[in-house]
Order: C-alpha cells, then structure tokens, then sequence
C-alpha cells in the first residue's frame, strides 16, 4: 500500500479524517492540559510558558484539527497526510534502532485499541535482533499492578487491561528495570501517559496520539518525543491492520 493509499484507507475507516472525537472534547482538553489536570498532563514537563492560543495553533499544524476558533462543537478531524508523514517518521526511527539490536520498550494506556498494533512491531523488531524490554510485572500502581502483554506494558485492574492517562505506570516501569541494575531503553513506542513521562525522563520516545491528546504533540514541539504520530487511538483493533503492514514495510521489518 502507498502513502495516497495508506490516507485514503485511514479516511474511509476513521482512523483519520472525521474522527469520533466531537470538536469539544478536543477544545476542552486543551485547557485542562494547560491546567495541569492529572488526566491530561501525560507526564510532559513543560519548557516553555504555552497559552491556549499556542496549544490550538499547533493542534491545527501537527494533527490536522479545524483551524476556525467559532467551530466550538460538533466535528473535528484528523488529517491523513499528516498522520502517514508522521508514520513514515515513526517507521524510520524504529526501524533504525531495531536494525541496530537496541533496547526497545513497548507500553500502551489503549489496550482495547493499539496493543495488537505494539504487540505487532516488539514481535518484527526481536524478530531482527532488537530487544524488547521486560519490566518485572506486579508493580502496584493504585487499585492495580503493571503487567506485560506480548511484550507491551500495559495497567492491570480487577482483571481486565485498563485505559489510562497517568503517567505513573512508566515512572514505576523505569524504577523498577533501575532497581533490577538494568539501564534506560533506547528507545521507547508508546502512547498517552506512559510516552509523555518517558520522553520527560529523556529517553527517545515515538509513538500514537489522538486529536483530544495535546500534551504528547505539546512534547513533540519541544524536542522531546520524537514523533507523535496522529491517529484516533481506539478504533476496533483488526482496522490498524494496513497501517501496521505499512510501517513494517517502511522500517524494513518482517511481518510478525
């Protein structure tokens, strides 16, 4: 599948284009990012002072939102070109580091959408060499514990696999690999909370964000994830399927 392809299909399926997220959602989460809310900070240290007005600007530029300040409810959007540039970004940095055996820790707050998707590539980069890190499971985090999943981290709560913001479960999964003598992964793909407090912790972070996820491109326009591709981050899991092949096929890894 090409790049024009790739777009047209991401459209069709709402992955990008008229995405799910209503245009509220998305305002309103600019300014409770801004606010510091636990939900939405995502773990990004802030290096600059941003305003709102600096926060919708870049949302317009990195993922694709309505640039028009009175659409205040309804609709948004998610620009395809946009989403597969970044994927072509996020294909490269991966593939790079698989091809040179690093250290690479998978770890999603989307279970029900993207851990078949990093499921996926930690299977195509140990497949070439890249070791994908384990974190000893257990760790409590609240009412719940980290565990591991084909090789993703994700928050375990009463028995099911939990969607979570928090940035705590990658502060605990770094603490405990430092615990266990093992050094920082080279790189980290993740999403949410767990890649904002990597990329702060200064570990080289790629990964997925939705248009009503501000702080991730936020990180991104400071330097400190490397890319922050743009996507509705919960659709059925089967519909990634084509992005998967695509970005294995960029990044020169196998198919799992």
């Amino acid at each position: 599948m090409n790049p024009t392809e790739l777009a047209e299909y991401l459209d069709s399926v709402r992955i990008t284009g008229q995405v799910a997220t209503p245009r509220q959602d998305n305002l309103r989460h600019m300014q409770l990012f801004l606010e510091g809310n636990e939900h939405l900070e995502f773990g990004v240290t802030r290096t600059r002072e941003w305003t709102y007005d600096d926060v919708f600007d870049l949302m317009h530029e990195r993922v694709g939102t309505s640039a028009d300040r009175s659409h205040t409810e309804g609709q948004d959007t998610i620009d395809a070109g946009k989403c597969v540039a970044a994927l072509d970004r996020f294909a490269d940095r991966l593939g790079s580091s698989a091809r040179r055996g690093e250290r690479i820790l998978f770890a999603t707050g989307h279970p029900a959408g993207l851990l078949p998707v990093h499921a996926a590539f930690a299977r195509a980069v140990a497949a070439v060499g890249a070791t994908v890190v384990s974190v000893r499971e257990g760790r409590r985090f609240g009412a719940g514990d980290i565990r591991q999943v084909f090789g993703v981290l994700v928050w375990h709560q009463h028995g099911g696999l939990m969607h979570t913001h928090f940035p705590e479960p990658m502060r605990l999964s770094l603490e405990t690999l430092a615990e266990a003598g093992q050094g920082l992964p080279d790189l980290v793909v993740a999403d949410h909370g767990w890649a904002g407090q990597a990329a702060s912790s200064g570990i080289p972070t790629i990964g997925f964000a939705d248009c009503n996820d501000p702080g991730l491109f936020v990180s991104e326009a400071q330097g400190q994830v490397d890319v922050a591709v743009p996507l509705d981050d919960n659709v059925c899991p089967g519909l990634y399927e084509p992005l998967i092949a695509y970005v294995l096929e960029r990044a020169g890894l196998p198919r799992p």
